[in-house]
């Protein structure tokens, strides 16, 4: 991907920019995995069906008939399938915002390569920004809000989403989609609810662990090591929300919806052998899929 007729420039603004950014070893070591993990099928395949790149999972029903097809069709039938689950959970993430108007701004918490900041500009026709640390992920965004004709509205930076730089009360949403597990909450709602304007709504999906059993859940460590991440518990999110004035108004338990889908996954070419400790941990009861919507206060 080339942003600039001059290699050499971009490579040297780019180390500047993001030494500025990444503040920790931590994130160091997370921004150094999505930025060198490019070519996972499990991203790439899905969203080259529609040009909708998601870094999420998915929820509801899969078609088992898709099981029984042949093998000359049978996977890219799976891989359509799962990229539909996969866009049904950014469309409820988007449910959730409330009354979005043109004017408004939104803003996409650890956007990945940006598939979900492009559907909230489709449907409610308003700027939209996302910031991640990845670099590679903010250059394959811009490309993607370029294609679809957006790139005046969608725009996507490298950026820190604990220090984001937007102007207080600056903006109408926020949603974070399976990013939390990376950073501290009460310092990320603390500049959430800057951000946000009073009234405003801020979205939440996540995997977070049970309280009393996600700690010992060898499923749960496995998952933290599979994406250097470190998976919070369930009480954190609402003590977090309840210090930054941000009130719980919807909290839906999306576990029982997408177990489906990871058991589809597991049925697929981009399986990562990530499926099983996802599978274990949803069904021994010590891992959760929640929706949180909240207001700022």
């Amino acid at each position: 991907m080339t942003t600039s007729t001059n290699p050499s420039v971009l490579r040297t603004d780019s180390v500047l920019r993001t030494d500025s950014v990444l503040r920790t070893d931590y994130e160091r070591a997370v921004a150094n995995y999505w930025n060198t993990n490019r070519q996972d099928p499990v991203n790439l395949r899905l969203g080259e069906l529609d040009g909708l790149y998601h870094h999420h999972y998915g929820i509801g029903d899969y078609d088992t008939a898709l099981l029984d097809l042949p093998d000359e069709t049978r996977d890219e039938a799976i891989i359509a399938e799962l990229h539909r689950l996969e866009t049904a959970q950014a469309d409820l993430l988007l449910d959730h915002l409330g009354d979005v108007r043109p004017a408004d701004r939104l803003l996409d918490a650890g956007s990945g390569r940006g598939g979900t900041s492009l559907m909230a500009h489709a449907r409610f026709g308003c700027e939209v920004d996302g910031v991640t640390i990845s670099e590679y992920q903010a250059e394959f965004a811009n490309e993607q809000a370029a294609a679809h004709g957006v790139a005046d509205s969608v725009r996507f930076h490298l950026r820190n989403m604990l220090d984001s730089g937007f102007a207080t009360h600056s903006l109408r949403g926020i949603w974070t989609n399976e990013t939390t597990m990376y950073v501290d909450l009460f310092e990320l709602f603390a500049e959430f609810s800057r951000m946000l304007a009073y009234g405003g709504r801020y979205v939440c999906v996540t995997g977070c662990s049970n309280d009393v059993t996600g700690g010992r859940s060898k499923a749960v460590s496995r998952i933290d090591e599979h994406y250097t991440c470190n998976i919070h518990p369930r009480s954190r999110y609402f003590a977090a929300m309840a210090a930054n004035g941000l009130v719980p108004i919807n909290v839906i338990d999306l576990t029982p919806a997408t177990i489906p889908y990871w058991e589809l996954r597991a049925e697929s070419s981009v399986a990562t052998g990530i499926e099983d400790p996802f599978l274990t941990a949803y069904r021994e009861g010590s891992f959760h899929y929640l929706l949180i919507a909240a207001d700022r206060v």
